[in-house]
Parts: C-alpha cells; sequence; structure tokens
C-alpha cells in the first residue's frame, strides 16, 4: 500500500505524520519554544505587574487577569487543538495523531485549572464569593471534567490504538462545551463579566494592559506546544521502544 501525499510547496507533508521523522524534528524544536516562553512570560509579568496602571474599579486584584485570561483562552484552545488531532487520527489511523492529542491533554487540564483558581481568587474580591454555579464557571468545570474524561479513559484501555479512538470520540463530543464556554455571558444573565479582548472590535482597556495580556497569551502558547512536543517525544518513545530507529535516535542525541 502506498504512503499518502499532500505536496504543498514541493513538501510532502504526511511524511512529517512518521513519529520516526517527527521525533527529531520536535527535539530540535523544544529549546526554541521553551525559551520564547521563559522570555514572554518575563515580559508580560513585568508590563502586566509593574507597567499597566490600577484599575480604578477592582484595584489592584485585577491583576489576576495577566494569569486568569490566557490561561482561560489556552484551556479552550488546546482543547479544540486536541480535538482536532483526535478527529485526524480517527479519520485516517495515523499513529502520530492520537499521539498529539494524548500530549496535549495534560497541559489543557493544567490551564484550566488555573484558570478556575485563579477566578477563583479574582472572584472572591470582585463578587465576594470563591465561586458561584455562574454559567461560564460551571462549563469551564465542565471542561476540566472533559480533560480528566480523556485522559482517564485512555489510561484504563491497554491497547494504545483502541484507547486513541475512544479518546477521540470523547474528544469530539466534548468540543460543544467549548461555544458553550465562550459565548455563556451572551446567552445568560451571568457574573461573569463580558470579553475585554475581542477580533470584532478594539479592546475596552489601556494598552499596557493589553500589552501585557497579549504577552502573557503568547508565553502560554509557546508554553503549550513546548510541553505537547516534549511529552509527545515520551509517548514515541514508549509506543515505538521495541523499534530499530529508537535505538539509534537515542544513541545520536547521547552527549
Amino acid at each position: 500500500m502506498n504512503q499518502p501525499t499532500l505536496v504543498i510547496g514541493n513538501v510532502n507533508w504526511f511524511k512529517y505524520a512518521s513519529p520516526q521523522t517527527f521525533y527529531p524534528l520536535a527535539g530540535a524544536a523544544i529549546p526554541w519554544f521553551g525559551w520564547a516562553a521563559a522570555a514572554l512570560c518575563a515580559a508580560g509579568l513585568y508590563v502586566g505587574f509593574f507597567v499597566a496602571p490600577t484599575d480604578f474599579q477592582q484595584g489592584e486584584s485585577y491583576r489576576i487577569i495577566f494569569i486568569h485570561v490566557p490561561a482561560a483562552w489556552m484551556s479552550m484552545f488546546i482543547y479544540v487543538v486536541m480535538a482536532f488531532w483526535a478527529g485526524v487520527g480517527l479519520a485516517f489511523n495515523t499513529r502520530l495523531s492520537g499521539m498529539m492529542a494524548s500530549a496535549l491533554a495534560p497541559t489543557g487540564a493544567l490551564f484550566t485549572f488555573v484558570a478556575l483558581w485563579s477566578g477563583a481568587l479574582w472572584g472572591k474580591p470582585t463578587w465576594g464569593a470563591w465561586w458561584v454555579w455562574d454559567a461560564r464557571l460551571t462549563s469551564e468545570l465542565i471542561l476540566l471534567f472533559l480533560y480528566f474524561g480523556f485522559m482517564a479513559l485512555q489510561a484504563a484501555i491497554d491497547d494504545p490504538r483502541r484507547a486513541d479512538r475512544a479518546g477521540a470520540v470523547l474528544a469530539l463530543v466534548g468540543v460543544v462545551n467549548i461555544p458553550i464556554i465562550y459565548f455563556s455571558v451572551q446567552w445568560w444573565n451571568t457574573l461573569h463579566q463580558g470579553a475585554s479582548v475581542s477580533l470584532t472590535r478594539a479592546p475596552t482597556m489601556a494598552a499596557t494592559m493589553f500589552t501585557g495580556m497579549i504577552l502573557m497569551a503568547l508565553a502560554a502558547w509557546m508554553y503549550s506546544i513546548a510541553a505537547a512536543l516534549h511529552r509527545s517525544r515520551s509517548i514515541i518513545l514508549e509506543r515505538e521502544r521495541n523499534a530499530d530507529w529508537i535505538g539509534q535516535a537515542a544513541r545520536r542525541e547521547r552527549p
């Protein structure tokens, strides 16, 4: 059976769906994304905590948004990407797609937890309560359970290929929760404030606040890529441990 091809700009992109090809590329890319994440995070925290002005309504407590908002964005974005890779693996039976979905899930769960935790810290001085069964908060909590369910389902099935297929079904079904999270403040009367940043209108915040938030969002993005690549390499080593090329790749990377 011939290997499928997807040629764009004289590059066969299906070649990179092979764990053997992807493994060294991921190893080379991880330091770049890792250092970018560290630099962007340092810049974002400096702008957010030392340069951005104090909010006239919420005072200093608003600065939690520089952690909370990027974490909430990434929690939703990573789930969509995870479901995409899971769906590709389910449709085309590609090994690397399932590995990428598995690699993304822990990072998505981490950002979802950070979003909920930081939201509670923000909610106490703003709303007077650590937690309310608000539509946005409840749907975000469901997202955390979806991540946990995806990881638990895969861990409960010994055969990796069967685990990937079962996880893909759950991931694709759970995608319906993402628009619910995003539009919950518009569809229902909630305590959670509306979006301060939108693609369809100018930001409703000071320029330095917006800059700090974007820097932190980029840092979270770079970290997510680095973590997913690192975890995918670990999954490849585990699943492909009997392949001849694994030993060769390990010897090449050995100092």
